[in-house]
């Protein structure tokens, strides 16, 4: 994160906006450790910073925007809400094909963007017969750890 909020604070500048130390943090911190999406994040704030005529990008405005835009603390969007719920409906493993159908989303944009940071950051496991939620990923949807099934 600390690198991330590097680059934040670089490209802030090159947009015109200075960026407080701490909101470069809050924004690297949600951004998956992908600078690209830490870029993504950063014009998103700075859209909302112009809106309100404020020059300088502070915590409050990154954690307002970053809110608005639903980004959660932990970097999930509600696109990882959307997947973690499915299969936290299903009392079974889910197949890659039967969870690209239920979110109207791409294989492949399941596969390439959505699962690689839900697989490393522990809350979801691939399965011979398919995805499944792990206790972590309950705990996210606010079932306790012991309720779970995996």
């Amino acid at each position: 994160p600390d690198e991330l909020a590097t680059i934040i604070k670089q490209a802030a500048s090159k947009l015109g906006k200075e960026c407080q130390s701490a909101a470069a943090l809050e924004a690297a911190k949600r951004s998956r450790g992908t600078p690209r999406i830490a870029l993504r994040l950063l014009k998103r704030i700075r859209d909302f910073a112009e809106v309100n005529a404020e020059n300088i990008i502070t915590l409050e405005r990154a954690k307002d925007a970053l809110e608005r835009l639903g980004v959660s603390e932990l970097g999930l969007d509600d696109m990882d809400m959307r997947y973690l719920r499915l299969l936290l409906a299903s009392s079974k493993p889910l197949g890659l094909g039967t969870i690209a159908a239920a979110l109207s989303e791409d294989e492949r944009a399941i596969e390439d963007v959505l699962e690689p940071f839900l697989l490393s950051s522990g809350y979801i496991a691939r399965t011979a017969k398919g995805r499944v939620l792990s206790i972590k990923g309950y705990e996210i949807c606010g079932h306790k750890s012991e309720d779970s099934l995996f």
